[in-house]
């Protein structure tokens, strides 16, 4: 869907995503010291209001202006001093105006040209020592997971993920599938998981 079609999905419900951040991303940045953080097709703002709390200075962007909106509605609901810096932008041109900490992309489902622009974008966007994070829908959900996009051309693995970052020298930590329970479904989801790192 294009910026319209998602702006009309995110006034249609009160909250597409839920309010709580992605496990993975919990996960993943749990261990990480706080600093500067990017979160690349944000949507309502779940993952970066989350690491607001947790003392990161965040910068939050999503195509769609109504995503944006709920968004900045939400943070002003939760948090005590909103802090986050939040523009509406296309994830496969965004660039970063300072180098970040980390980079954060979760479920930005796109067909393989514009997939590889918004995670290369992402990754310039870091500095000495930060930290891509790449959580998807993979390739595999379609058949044997659960939700997720129906159309194979905008799911993807994290080896994917692998030749998209090739030459901008960063080193890959983690590259793999992880199974994500899903209420009321007989099977979880699968999704991709990525990680990796510029060297300090």
């Amino acid at each position: 869907m294009d910026a319209e079609g998602w702006d009309q999905r995110y006034r249609a419900s009160e909250s597409v995503w839920g309010v709580a951040p992605n496990r993975w991303v919990e996960q993943e940045v749990a261990e990480l010291r706080p600093g500067d953080a990017l979160d690349v097709a944000c949507g309502e703002g779940r993952n970066a209001i989350w690491l607001a709390t947790r003392s990161w200075r965040v910068t939050a962007v999503d195509f769609s202006a109504v995503a944006v909106a709920k968004g900045k509605a939400l943070e002003a609901h939760e948090l005590e001093k909103p802090s986050i810096a939040w523009v509406v932008a296309d994830a496969t041109t965004f660039t970063a105006p300072a180098p970040v900490d980390l980079a954060l992309l979760c479920y930005l489902q796109l067909p393989p040209g514009e997939r590889r622009a918004a995670v290369r974008q992402a990754a310039r966007a870091l500095g000495p020592g930060g930290v891509l994070l790449v959580i998807a829908h993979d390739s595999r959900n379609l058949t044997d997971g659960t939700g997720g996009p129906p159309d194979p051309a905008v799911l993807y693995t994290a080896a994917d993920l692998a030749g998209d970052i090739d030459g901008l020298g960063l080193r890959v930590e983690k590259a793999q599938e992880v199974l994500r329970p899903v209420a009321g479904a007989e099977r979880p989801a699968i999704d991709a998981l990525f990680r990796a790192r510029r060297p300090a």
